[in-house]
């Protein structure tokens, strides 16, 4: 009697399978941040002088802040704000895709969830907004996720990231009183989470239809 063959896995990514696809995503992505602050500024601030939407984030330790979270992320201090986001956003969005748009959306969904719940426990007084949070969970996630799956290929990204943005990993410090570092750091412990996650996720063994094996 023959063994099935098991289908062997593919070596992990470290650029997405359809890089065109994967581009246009993303500037489908901060375009739509673009525009959410465009109709912040047009319309809510004059609506809501002079914060407009600004308010919505996430107010940490009161009931009202934890609807924060949903929106957090999508909602900037201004053009300036988005703009100091948007390479970042681009790249390592990009670069994240390389899993797939599953895992795309799974990690990003641990780094949200994470981040938003951190900053509203740990979180100083006011409203805190922007996409730093999952800017760092991404950073983070690409970092560590090629020594989870001891892959070479991963590892030497992510010290090609860190020797260009590792000045980034500042920003988990409190040496800015108008930065929210707690949603930096929980953004990364959260990107962190997200690698474990999807590496195990990754090593789960398939059926011969390429479908997890069933117990």
């Amino acid at each position: 009697m023959t063994t099935p063959s098991v289908p062997a896995r593919s070596a992990p990514r470290i650029w997405p399978a359809r890089p065109l696809g994967a581009a246009l995503f993303m500037v489908g992505v901060v375009v739509l941040l673009w525009l959410v602050e465009l109709a912040d500024r047009a319309v809510f601030v004059p609506l809501d002088p002079p914060q407009g939407l600004d308010d919505d984030g996430i107010v940490p330790r009161t009931l009202d802040g934890l609807f924060g979270i949903v929106w957090a992320p999508l909602l900037h201090g201004g053009f300036d704000h988005l703009a100091s986001n948007t390479i970042p956003l681009l790249v390592f969005g990009f670069l994240v895709l390389a899993g797939g748009i599953g895992q795309f959306i799974a990690v990003t969904a641990t780094i949200w969830v994470v981040s938003g719940v951190g900053t509203w426990l740990i979180g100083g007084p006011g409203s805190t907004i922007g996409a730093s949070g999952i800017i760092f969970g991404w950073f983070a996630f690409l970092l560590v996720r090629g020594f989870f799956a001891r892959s070479f290929g991963q590892i030497l990204l992510a010290v090609i990231l860190f020797l260009i943005y590792g000045g980034l990993l500042f920003g988990v410090l409190p040496t800015n009183p108008g930065i929210s570092w707690q949603a930096h750091l929980c953004g990364a412990i959260g990107g962190i989470l997200a690698a474990r996650i999807a590496v195990a996720a990754d090593r789960r063994p398939v059926g011969p239809a390429g479908r997890p094996a069933a117990a």
